[in-house]
């Protein structure tokens, strides 16, 4: 691989998310207990959530305008407004969540960044202030020359990525836990891409894995580093 830039996902690669998103749906499904069964009010909510995307997108608002959205669906209108402050102050939990770095992640970023030898990008979707708060929680800002945070990770997201940086496809490695947004579209393109899947996935990123010349898949973060050993 002849690397110039690395572009690392946020959400579940560097920090987790999806296990906070997880305990929310939880106690969520808790509260509307009355209303139907944990199974019924999960999978209820993930039509609402995806009936929603295209006009608002991903992020915890995005969620929690769904959250209550669907608790005014499945309730038929019945929920009491005190619940729906409740669904409220839940959802927003998820905005601060701590983004505490996973494993070996903020060493192998420090090292990546003294040598060098790359640019590193933090590169995620998801809404703009959200994602920029959870990077400034983390601590892991310094390491990375630029950060930019796209609607949805397409084939053109990554075109738009490396006309910024300045480079062509074959010099992009994307890292990340998303096979359908971290990995896939990098692949189609002509670029390299390491897969580290996380301990959860939300079911809207499920799709068929594959393995590919240009993809490596790791178990731990710091297993990066010897794969870039030159």
């Amino acid at each position: 691989m002849k690397i110039k830039v690395i572009a690392f996902d946020a959400d579940d690669t560097l920090w987790d998310c999806q296990s906070h998103f997880a305990e929310v749906e939880r106690q969520y499904a808790m509260m509307l207990a009355p209303y139907g069964d944990m199974e019924y009010i999960t999978q209820e909510l993930f039509k609402v959530e995806t009936a929603n995307m295209p006009e608002l997108g991903y992020g915890c608002k995005a969620f929690i305008l769904s959250l209550i959205e669907n608790a005014v669906k499945v309730s038929k209108g019945r929920i009491a407004a005190d619940k729906l402050l409740e669904i409220l102050s839940l959802g927003r939990t998820l905005l601060r969540l701590p983004a505490t770095p996973l494993p070996e992640v903020e060493e192998t970023l420090r090292t990546l960044h003294q040598q060098h030898r790359y640019q590193l990008v933090a590169f995620t979707k998801g809404e703009l202030q959200d994602q920029v708060n959870k990077l400034q929680r983390s601590g892991l800002s310094p390491y990375f020359d630029d950060v930019i945070v796209v609607e949805e990770k397409s084939v053109e997201a990554y075109q738009h990525l490396c006309s910024r940086m300045g480079i062509c496809f074959s010099d992009l490695l994307s890292v990340g836990n998303s096979f359908k947004s971290d990995i896939e579209p990098v692949l189609l393109s002509g670029g390299y891409a390491v897969h580290i899947p996380f301990a959860y996935i939300w079911a809207y990123e499920r799709t068929k894995e594959y393995t590919h010349e240009r993809l490596h898949t790791i178990t731990r973060f710091g297993e990066l580093l010897p794969l870039l050993e030159p």
